[in-house]
């Protein structure tokens, strides 16, 4: 063996000739370079990981701000503890840099990450031209001995039907000579460095038996978590779909029982508490809508490309995408009975994100709550800590300073931040009548709205048999 071929066999793992201890050694000691696509809130964290453990990452975003932040050291994910102080270092180290051109990136590395945002479109079809747009730009630059890894979330049959191709026609190259395999993130944003090292196992699936292999080798150095190699990549596309699938459903169940907790006159929280105490039995907690980039995207992703009728799925999406309307329905029946018209009120949604302590707003409910007051001509007012601007949002906006400066006829609990705790209630006022607080998220006890002087409505829990 040449000195040449000895070093490319240092730095490319797949159909490589070196032991798993000798890749293992290689990975771990910066000879094999790594490329990152998608510096994004699960992107850096991720980046970040992969450069903590091999000491050679090139991360490729198509925004320059990202990449000229990253490269001086600086980190524009909010919210995930420990990735600032890791980015930083990692930066100084020369273990992580970053570039605004995805073709650089794909001739540096023998690693190939893809972790883009796939989105879906207005007609609920899977959006996939991010990715096909890497995808082109990774097999331009591909050599034989390279692996390409898919951690984003894609419909099942996408790495064997639709990457598989188009680096082969981009590359000249076959599986066999490249590797191609499935790795899905599984991570939550505020927790992103927990998760990918080690709170949950990693799931891989290579598009051959080698794929396999080398996919589950870099992992087992990645996460400290077990690394479950499934039969292929479509399986494990599959596992990442099915878990948010799953957390549809249910969280769908959840939320048509809230919504009959007035007809069947109890505390429907209450009883889902007591019946999880089966062990059959996991009903999730309800609220005003599902968000974030995940749990209402990914059944379109079963729903749409396949032929297979799939009733429960869609149910579920519509029994989750009429929370919002149940919320201002609620909010109509509340100001109707005092006579109030819903176009003379004024109402706070308190949290626009989709969730507790991140900044995310996709398919947040407070999106939707916001849109359909409006359409009534009610008067709408929004406060989120989280957040720097709220322009997407049909409301204006106000700090959580100002909450004592003004009436407002209705709170909606929307997302509980964590800053909401020190709001005083009893300084929260209405010029006509009592405040009405209708709590989404069960977020505060019953007993500081009405010590307060004011009406509560509790999805799940109801009005007065709550208090």
């Amino acid at each position: 063996m040449t000195n040449q071929q000895s070093e490319t066999e240092s730095t490319r793992l797949y159909n490589s000739s070196q032991s798993g201890e000798h890749q293992i050694e290689a990975l771990r000691s910066g000879s094999v370079p790594v490329s990152v696509y998608g510096l994004g809130k699960m992107g850096l964290p991720l980046a970040a990981m992969y450069a903590k453990t091999t000491k050679n990452v090139l991360g490729a975003d198509v925004n320059p701000a990202v990449v000229e932040e990253l490269n001086e050291g600086r980190c524009h994910v909010k919210g995930e503890p420990g990735l600032p102080e890791l980015v930083s270092e990692l930066v100084s180290e020369g273990a992580l840099s970053a570039t605004a051109d995805p073709l650089e990136a794909a001739e540096y590395g023998s690693v190939h990450v893809v972790i883009v945002p796939t989105p879906i479109t207005a007609d609920h079809e899977p959006d996939l031209s991010i990715l096909d747009a890497v995808i082109e730009d990774i097999g331009s630059g591909l050599e034989a001995g390279d692996i390409v890894v898919i951690e984003c979330t894609v419909p099942p049959r996408t790495t064997a039907e639709r990457i598989r191709p188009a680096l082969e026609s981009a590359s000249g190259l076959s599986v066999g000579e490249f590797g191609l395999a499935v790795c899905p993130e599984r991570t939550s944003s505020g927790r992103a460095l927990r998760d990918i090292r080690g709170a949950y196992p990693k799931v891989v699936g290579g598009i051959d038996a080698e794929s396999g292999r080398v996919t589950e080798l870099i992992y087992g150095e990645l996460t400290d978590a077990k690394v479950l190699r499934v039969s292929d990549a479509t399986t494990a596309e599959a596992v990442k779909v099915f878990e948010g699938l799953y957390r549809d459903v249910n969280i769908a169940l959840a939320n048509e029982l809230a919504t009959m907790t007035d007809e069947l006159g109890i505390d429907v929280l209450e009883a889902i508490e007591i019946a999880n105490t089966q062990p059959y039995c996991d009903i999730h907690r309800p609220g005003p809508g599902v968000g974030g980039h995940c749990i209402p995207f990914y059944p379109y992703f079963v729903i749409a490309p396949f032929e297979t009728p799939t009733p429960l799925l869609e149910t579920a999406r519509a029994v989750n995408d009429a929370m919002p309307a149940f919320v201002v329905e609620k909010l109509r029946e509340e100001f109707e009975a005092e006579g109030v018209a819903l176009s003379e009120a004024s109402i706070l949604l308190l949290g626009l994100t989709y969730r507790p302590g991140v900044e995310e707003i996709r398919a947040s409910p407070s999106l939707a709550i916001a849109q359909q007051l409006s359409e009534r001509e009610a008067s709408v007012y929004g406060v989120d800590p989280m957040l720097e601007s709220v322009e997407e949002f049909d409301l204006q906006r106000l700090s959580l300073a100002e909450l004592e400066e003004r009436p407002f006829d209705a709170v909606v609990v929307v997302t509980p931040h964590e800053e909401f705790e020190s709001i005083r209630w009893d300084e929260l006022e209405r010029e006509n009548g009592q405040l009405f607080v209708l709590d989404g998220r069960d977020a505060f006890a019953p007993a500081e709205i009405t010590d307060a002087g004011h009406r509560l409505y509790t999805i799940g829990v109801g009005g007065d048999r709550g208090v």
